[in-house]
């Protein structure tokens, strides 16, 4: 391990003034993304700002409903909270498929935000990786892709993000506050991170020195909501897919309608994709099947898969619609044999 300066901020104005001051420092809270890489060799920064002592931890109700969750608070803590548990459950189902035990109980809900990618060529420092060194190749592309993108990709990156928290928070239109050299801001969550383009390296608009402070989540909506996640092994594993999914119905009228949508998925892009094309086939929609797998193949049209990963359009396809199925309790109808060679 390489050598760094280290200091141990004591609240939030310190935190960011010192961290502005050197380009070469970073945040440290829950340490769960951080201190692999620094082992590995993947970052190698000249100062260590720990934040774990700032007044962050809190769970706290907003005025006029909604809730207010501090960035240090742990994600085992977040996923335990019964305001969470009760008015957004499909976050709480998110936090409880990531990583372990020992691991929620360290990772905090801002780090979850910023983790970076878990591609093996981003952490293996021997191969070239746009996003650890831009300009020096993409070693994904040609070569191990099974869990890569599959919406958003570009010629210098095909990586995933790997928040599942993320994934929910997504659909849930949550607000990321932020403090930095400018002063306080508040950003959707659909514009923290970006789509790698020709700059993978930069994995969010987030500007040197600017720290997260809270999640602001909207008064909870009607209808059902879950996420899904599907990955290789049933824990320690980063999803493949995953959806998370929130469906209110209309059944006032001689048949159900779909009143309002909102899907999310992860595993398939570079940052959580929001799969609106998805909820503009649901609304207004009656909730079956065909809906369902015309809504899942708006949003899959864009679809681009690499070799070695083109299972993944076809999974997308069937978690979607088994989401849905599951939320609305649509009746099911048999698996088409024809799937997967129409998706190839």
């Amino acid at each position: 391990m390489n050598p760094f300066d280290y200091e141990r901020a004591t609240d939030t104005a310190e935190a960011v003034a010192v961290l502005t001051q050197r380009p070469d420092a970073v945040f440290l809270a829950g340490g769960t993304n951080l201190v692999d890489h620094l082992k590995l060799g993947v970052t190698e920064p000249g100062l260590v700002v720990d934040i774990n002592r700032l007044d962050l931890a809190h769970v706290e109700e907003l005025d006029g409903a909604g809730l207010r969750i501090g960035a240090m608070v742990r994600n085992s803590d977040a996923a335990a909270d019964p305001r969470v548990r009760r008015d957004y459950p499909m976050l709480s189902r998110a936090l409880l498929s990531g990583a372990s035990g020992q691991l929620r109980n360290a990772a905090t809900m801002g780090g979850n935000l910023l983790q970076r990618t878990r591609c093996v060529y981003f952490q293996d420092t021997s191969t070239p990786c746009n996003k650890r060194e831009p300009g020096s190749g993409c070693s994904a592309i040609g070569g191990y892709t099974r869990y890569h993108a599959i919406l958003g990709a570009s010629p210098d990156c095909v990586a995933t993000h790997p928040s599942d928290m993320a994934v929910a928070l997504a659909a849930l239109d949550a607000v990321v506050v932020v403090l930095g050299p400018r002063g306080q801001r508040r950003i959707p969550i659909s514009e923290l991170h970006r789509l790698p383009g020709d700059h993978p390296e930069q994995d969010t608009v987030l500007e040197h020195g600017d720290l997260i402070t809270a999640l602001e989540l909207p008064p909870p909506r009607r209808g059902r909501s879950t996420y899904r996640k599907i990955r290789d092994r049933a824990s320690y594993a980063f999803a493949l897919v995953s959806v998370a999914a929130m469906v209110d119905v209309d059944d006032s009228g001689p048949k159900p309608v779909i009143r309002e949508a909102a899907i999310a998925l992860g595993g398939v892009a570079h940052k959580p994709w929001r799969a609106g094309a998805a909820e503009a086939v649901l609304r207004g929609a009656e909730p079956n099947q065909e809906t369902f797998l015309r809504a899942a193949d708006a949003e899959l049209e864009a679809a681009e898969p690499v070799e070695g990963n083109r299972f993944k359009v076809v999974m997308a396809r069937g978690a979607i619609t088994t989401v849905l199925t599951e939320l609305t309790g649509a009746p099911e109808t048999e698996p088409d044999e024809n799937l997967e060679d129409a998706h190839e």
